[in-house]
């Protein structure tokens, strides 16, 4: 089974939660805090596999997440960072994010790609104490990893893509050209999956070409089987437009030309524009009389389209027309790599600007991402965490907030789902 695009959930480690212990050992007094911070949350890594052809494990398995770090120990250790999980896919994989549709990357390289950043470990108690708080009872939590859907669409890596009506030969040009053995039969729709082959030239001279299923009237807004793998001949670098030029389907070979460009700049005014090269195939059982040959030469000089008569039934002419594709390859840039639109870099560290304060029923409520991770941090049965936690708030301007807000002398105020009452 071809499986082209799946929708996944990747989610990275978060990280371990520093931890808040005391050095005790015979002899030694007053070893003081020693707690170690946590460990690094694991990434989620997207490698290239070339065994891969389809996305179909996918279909298996939506949800990937990475180890979380560990919980630091004592003697200032810092615990063990998660282990990162790997995700194989296949070359030509773009990896998107599934709520904007940005594009994080473009698998088509060696290098493993981070998409989900594991959380940072938390501090342990050791990093809090000072001359005048030497045994803080408090550590900071882990923070959570990167967390998200994301598209894969596997778009092939090919620099020449055979287009065409169902039935006019497609496939077995590929066979004739390359070592590829897709299936071919004497009906429509016989290939229902793209199929790769690599054709050799020369010494040194090669090339990879890529039969698509066949395109019929309407495959841009979704009509026949084309329309799935148009986005296979994104990157093709030159298109080989195959035409039964001996009318044996009942069809006209200039309106078929016509009406398969017109679905291309349905789909893509880029893939419209490519350069291509016509195939006029059958050409061996042309009608006699016929004039199809002369109107299709001419309609490919209007459009400025090379054209070669072949018959891959019997490989009259499939030789030159072979040379010719390379010779427009030598000429055109590289395979189409597609730049990133959005990155996955290390997170910011949360400021007190992220805080936010409103009135609710007479309650003062401070919330946002910075004061969260605070009060994850503290001890509230220890008095200098407490003692902590208030010269945090005022540092970070909490108080000066809360009065221009109208705060007074008794009212209750709600940090983060923790209430307590307001005193000067």
């Amino acid at each position: 089974m071809f499986v082209d695009l799946v929708t996944i959930f990747i989610k990275a480690g978060r990280g371990g939660d520093g931890r808040v212990s005391f050095h005790r050992e015979k002899y030694i007094a007053a070893g003081g805090p020693d707690g170690g911070d946590g460990g690094r949350g694991g990434n989620v890594v997207f490698v290239v596999d070339d065994h891969m052809a389809t996305l179909l494990d996918f279909r298996m398995k939506r949800k990937y997440e990475a180890a979380n770090g560990e919980m630091g120990g004592t003697k200032r250790c810092t615990g063990k960072d998660g282990q990162d999980i790997v995700i194989r896919v296949p070359r030509g994989t773009l990896i998107r994010d599934a709520e904007s549709g940005a594009l994080m990357h473009d698998m088509s390289d060696d290098r493993p790609y981070v998409a989900a950043r594991g959380g940072r470990g938390g501090w342990g108690n050791a990093r809090f104490a000072t001359p005048t708080r030497q045994a803080p009872r408090f550590a900071k939590p882990g923070q959570d990893g990167d967390a998200r859907k994301v598209v894969l669409e596997l778009k092939l890596i090919a620099d020449v893509g055979l287009i065409g009506f169902p039935n006019v030969g497609k496939s077995t040009l590929l066979s004739v050209i390359s070592r590829a053995r897709p299936k071919i039969a004497n009906y429509h729709f016989t290939t229902l999956t793209p199929n790769l082959g690599v054709v050799y030239v020369d010494e040194g001279a090669s090339f990879v070409a890529a039969d698509i299923p066949g395109i019929i009237e309407g495959a841009a807004e979704g009509a026949g089987l084309g329309h799935d793998f148009l986005r296979h001949i994104d990157r093709c670098r030159l298109l080989v437009h195959v035409v039964d030029v001996s009318g044996s389907e009942m069809r006209d070979p200039v309106a078929d030309l016509d009406a398969i460009n017109e679905e291309l700049r349905g789909y893509s005014e880029t893939l419209a524009g490519r350069p291509q090269i016509v195939a006029a195939n059958k050409s061996d059982i042309l009608p006699p009389g016929s004039d199809n040959l002369e109107r299709l030469r001419a309609r490919c000089s209007e459009l400025g389209f090379p054209l070669y008569e072949i018959s891959a039934a019997t490989q009259q002419g499939v030789d030159v027309l072979v040379r010719a594709v390379w010779r427009a390859l030598s000429a055109l840039p590289p395979v189409t790599v597609y730049e990133d639109e959005m990155s996955v870099d290390e997170p910011p560290a949360l400021t007190e600007r992220d805080i936010q304060i409103e009135v609710r029923d007479g309650v003062y409520c401070v919330s946002g991402a910075w004061p969260e991770k605070v009060i994850q941090s503290v001890n509230f049965d220890d008095y200098e965490s407490r003692m902590y936690f208030e010269r945090v708030l005022r540092r970070a301007g909490v108080f000066d907030m809360l009065e221009k807000a109208g705060v007074q002398e008794g009212d209750t105020v709600d940090v983060c789902g923790c209430q307590f009452e307001y005193v000067y």
